[in-house]
Formats: C-alpha cells, sequence, structure tokens
C-alpha cells in the first residue's frame, strides 16, 4: 500500500497502459505509440513496481489488463479526450478543420460509399487526415481506438450515438455475361443446385445473406468460402459464380447482373455511429456530419 501511495503516476505512464489495454501486445501498444516493444515493457514495469501490483495478466496471446489497469486506462481515455479538444482548437484559421479522424467499416462499405464521400470532403478539409480501419466488428469504436463507425446493424449498442442512413437492400448476383436480368423467373432449387455459390460462410455465418440461403436452398454448398462481401462481388465479377450483394454496391459496377429483385428477407440498416464524448471534437464533428449528409444508399 505504502508504494501505491507514493508512487506519482504520469500522463507518459497513463498514455502507455491505454495503449496497452487497448491492443493487448507490447508490439502493437508501441507502434501506437511510436516506441519499440522494450520501452513499454519497461514502462510498464516501472509503473507495477511503483504501485507494488500487476496490472496486466501475461499470456501467451497477450496482456490482458486487471480491474485496476482498467480504471486508469479509463482515466487516460479522459486525458487523451482533453488534449484532442485543445488540439482541435489550434486551427490555423477558424474555418479550417484539421487533425486526424479515425473511422472503422467493412470494405463494402469503406469501397462503395465511404472513399467516394472522402475524397470530396477531402477537397473541403485538406488539413484532415484519415485512418481507415476495415473490420466486422464495433468493438475497435467501443474500445475508443476509433472515433467514427459506419456499420450494417438493426441495433446499434446503446452507449454509442448515431443517425440511421437508410436500409440496406440486397439481390443475387452474377457475373454481366454469366446470367440475364429476368432469370428470377427461372431461378429455383434446381438452378441453385447447379450454380457455383460464392459466400461468407465461415468469416460472416450470421450475415443476413448466409443465412437467407441456408434458409431457402439448405442443400446449396459454396463452391466459394470468402472473408468479405466485397470478395463475394470480385468473384462474382469475375464469372466464377453467383453471390449475394449490396445493391448499393453492384449497382455502382457495370460488370455484375441482378438475377433476382431485392431480397426484403436480407435487408438491414446502415448507421454512422460515434461517442458522445467525440461529438463536440471539431474534427470528429466535421466529419461526421458530412457524412450524414453524403452517404448515399440509392
Amino acid at each position: 500500500m505504502a508504494a501505491t501511495t507514493q508512487y506519482k503516476l504520469s500522463a507518459a505512464d497513463l498514455e502507455v497502459l491505454l495503449a496497452l489495454a487497448r491492443t493487448g501486445t507490447l508490439a502493437d501498444a508501441g507502434e501506437r505509440l511510436s516506441l519499440d516493444a522494450s520501452t513499454v515493457f519497461r514502462t510498464i514495469q516501472k509503473v507495477e513496481k511503483g504501485l507494488g501490483q500487476r496490472l496486466f495478466e501475461r499470456s501467451r496471446t497477450g496482456y490482458r489488463p486487471s480491474e485496476l489497469a482498467q480504471q486508469l486506462a479509463a482515466h487516460g481515455e479522459q486525458i487523451e479526450g482533453q488534449l484532442e479538444a485543445a488540439r482541435s482548437v489550434l486551427q490555423l484559421q477558424p474555418e479550417q478543420v484539421s487533425g486526424t479522424v479515425r473511422v472503422t467499416t467493412t470494405d463494402t462499405v469503406l469501397h462503395g460509399l465511404v472513399a467516394p464521400a472522402l475524397k470530396a470532403l477531402q477537397a473541403s478539409h485538406p488539413l484532415l487526415g484519415f485512418d481507415l480501419h476495415v473490420g466486422n466488428e464495433l468493438a475497435s469504436l467501443t474500445r475508443r481506438d476509433a472515433d467514427i463507425a459506419v456499420r450494417a446493424t438493426k441495433r446499434p449498442p446503446q452507449h454509442l450515438v448515431g443517425k440511421r442512413i437508410g436500409p440496406i437492400r440486397v439481390a443475387l448476383y452474377a457475373g454481366k455475361n454469366a446470367g440475364k436480368k429476368n432469370s428470377i423467373k427461372h431461378f429455383d432449387d434446381t438452378v441453385a443446385a447447379q450454380a457455383s455459390w460464392i459466400a461468407p460462410d465461415d468469416a460472416l455465418p450470421e450475415h443476413p445473406s448466409v443465412v437467407w440461403r441456408k434458409k431457402h436452398f439448405p442443400k446449396v454448398v459454396p463452391r466459394y468460402r470468402v472473408n468479405s462481401i466485397l470478395t463475394v462481388a470480385e468473384l462474382v465479377a469475375q464469372g466464377l459464380g453467383i453471390g449475394i450483394l449490396p445493391v448499393f454496391l453492384a449497382q455502382r459496377r457495370t460488370d455484375l447482373t441482378q438475377l433476382t429483385e431485392v431480397l426484403d428477407e436480407c435487408q438491414t440498416e446502415l448507421w454512422l455511429l460515434t461517442h458522445t464524448e467525440s461529438r463536440h471534437l471539431r474534427r470528429v464533428s466535421a466529419v461526421y456530419g458530412y457524412l450524414s449528409q453524403n452517404l448515399l444508399l440509392e
């Protein structure tokens, strides 16, 4: 207890603790902080020795923060937020917005919606930078590793604030030279069984398209299993088979042919999400406001 009260915890210590709590490995924490892994290790050792107790549980998979480490990391987040707020004030001109905004989304939404919108935003705010993270989970936003998330979900987490952009509609597609627009009239179990399907079963087993196919064509086994919907689109476009794709992605391409009407059972919602604490930051507010008006599903 004496060591705990005597040790003078610094903001730099909290920054390292926060990075390790977020990433779980010395290498990743060091990369976030532009430090080498050994420096992160020595800092953690110094703090633990000063406090007289372990802050992280070591294992082969990485470093798991203790309850105390999580509490300290929360204070580190508060300091981080205040620093970000202070930096956002330091603009060259009142109308200019600068800094880096971290955005997490899926590869499909990034390439089909977010990137086209950011191209125009970059012209309006040339001092803004973007860290773009592609993944299928909301964990990175929950851990505050990202400022904004653009996600397909019907139930966004309650601790996040956001805007419903609109419905994500999907349909079954083939390569342009592999199918006809009106083939829905003849698309039945026999055709489905003969076709080569491309699907993200293993990577996204609960994806609406996977659930729909297993419900309506339970005997179908995909010939190609991939880890993203964007890859489904690329393989379908090359004529390797058929696959279920978001209409917003497919309608922008000339190498895909729609085989069915919109599959209502597969419909989900697109949400733009952020933290209540982050929305006041000028850089986050500028990007959030722009995306809320310029993410166009149709």
